[in-house]
């Protein structure tokens, strides 16, 4: 069991009978009346997304959800397939399930998540550092500070005008945010 206390970007818990993803939550603490958290769910499972109020300190069963690392190994109409490098089994999850399905890339070594024995989602770093391979020559609109790229995912990314294709940024996976440049990635050129 867990209480409002625990609550995190990431947490899955079971409600309703069902596996959810906290996706937002703030803890409120009004002048009068009882203390109560905020949240915004995600079904795992379905992809449906539920507001709920709690009560401070209220408790919620915890999902049992099971974790393998498998690699990345390809896309086949609506899923992406993985791999388990040990038993060579394959194991499928429909593309639009995946929660930061943009961060994922070629042959990477993943954490596969399964919930009553069926593989759900998978679980993406916080922060990851990926490469730009296209970056477009100045700043778009109004902003000449910042410029559209994309990076070695096929994700299109704002970032600040300064950045070169072959760049490696570090990127904020929640957010969908530029954080800098990865110092092992810059070119020196």
């Amino acid at each position: 069991m867990g209480s409002t206390t625990d609550f995190k970007i990431g947490l899955t818990l079971e409600f309703e009978g069902a596996p959810w993803k906290v996706t937002e939550f703030l803890h409120v603490k009004p002048g009068k009346g009882p203390a109560f958290v905020r949240s915004k769910l995600k079904n795992i499972q379905t992809g449906a997304t539920l507001d709920k109020t709690w009560k401070a300190g209220e408790t919620f069963p915890d999902a049992q959800v099971d974790k393998k690392v498998m690699q990345y190994t390809y896309i086949d109409g609506d899923e992406h397939v993985f791999m388990d490098m040990e038993s060579f089994e394959e194991e499928r999850i429909t593309t639009s399930s995946i929660d930061k399905v943009d961060f994922i890339k070629e042959e990477m070594e993943i954490t596969v998540l399964y919930y009553k024995g069926n593989a759900i989602d998978v679980q993406i770093p916080g922060t990851m550092s990926l490469r730009v391979t296209d970056a477009d020559s100045g700043g778009s609109g109004k902003d000449k500070l910042s410029k559209m790229v994309e990076l070695e995912t096929g994700m299109m990314l704002s970032v600040p005008a300064f950045i070169k294709e072959g760049d490696l940024l570090k990127i904020d996976t929640d957010k969908r945010e530029y954080l800098g440049r990865d110092a092992e990635g810059r070119n020196n050129a």
